[in-house]
């Protein structure tokens, strides 16, 4: 699909271009993907510009003299050009998460679509050629982009499995666009919540500060809670739910509620 998107633009999008026109010159497969795709499509300026490619770790280094294995078992270069980095990804595809974050095994692919299928969410699998300004889905993200729905690519309790981290970001996607998590998806999370758990405190704390300080905390915050992650991850706000105040000067409900409007006023 052709489509020219206004919000890709500036010296990150150039740059960026630029590494996936040396790529191809040098005879490799690159896209722009995940969260900048989205994101430009959405109406939304990017922040930063991640690449998958065809190229091996070792091709991504010589081509690339400037650039930090910031990941290089799992296919990951990150490139410097001036002041700027760039995540430079090989299309893989991933087997064996033991530990509920990490594959055991990495293969290297030469297809866009092997690399794509293994992404967490359907909205993050678009990919885009700067270059000759096509976009390519081949996960139905462009359909769920304009149905304002969150939906994991293939079996939901798979993906779960494969980062149980995922479940948290469900939710925060969802509350930041304003979006609705689909049923299957939302069942997974509910049937798997509690295995949060394996996922460091770390990882769940900044899930949490991004769903607090982006739009819809509040809406944020009630999704954790019906998905039964909010019990696993912060029981101390889960223990609002239900704790009346005084109606008179509280008609809004409990002091959940309460929490989640006032999260909701201190983002506007």
């Amino acid at each position: 699909m052709n489509r020219k998107l206004d919000n890709f633009e500036g010296t990150n999008y150039n740059a960026a271009k630029s590494i996936i026109k040396q790529l191809r010159e040098s005879g490799h497969k690159a896209f722009l993907v995940g969260g900048c795709v989205r994101d430009a499509l959405l109406g939304l300026t990017p922040k930063e510009y991640d690449i998958t490619t065809s190229a091996t770790p070792d091709e991504v280094q010589a081509l690339f003299k400037r650039n930090v294995p910031i990941g290089e078992s799992f296919g990951v270069i990150l490139v410097l050009i001036n002041d700027m980095q760039f995540e430079v990804a090989t299309f893989r595809q991933e087997r064996g998460y033991e530990d509920g974050r990490h594959p055991g095994e990495v293969n290297y692919t030469d297809s866009e679509i092997e690399d794509v299928v293994r992404r967490d969410f359907t909205i993050n699998g678009v990919l885009y050629d700067p270059i000759s300004e096509e976009l390519y889905d081949h996960v139905n993200g462009l359909s769920d982009l304009d149905k304002g729905i969150i939906r994991t690519i293939g079996d939901a309790g798979e993906r779960f499995d494969e980062d149980k981290l995922r479940m948290i970001r469900a939710v925060r996607f969802a509350s930041r666009f304003s979006f609705k998590i689909d049923d299957d998806t939302f069942n997974a999370i509910k049937d798997k919540c509690t295995l949060i758990s394996s996922v460091s405190n770390e990882r769940i704390r900044d899930e949490v500060v991004k769903i607090i300080t982006q739009k819809n905390p509040g809406d944020g915050l009630k999704m954790l809670s019906e998905s039964g992650l909010l019990k696993e991850i912060l029981p101390d706000v889960h223990t609002m739910i239900g704790v009346e105040q005084p109606p008179q000067f509280h008609p809004e409900g409990d002091v959940f509620i309460h929490t989640c409007l006032v999260l909701d006023k201190l983002y506007h």
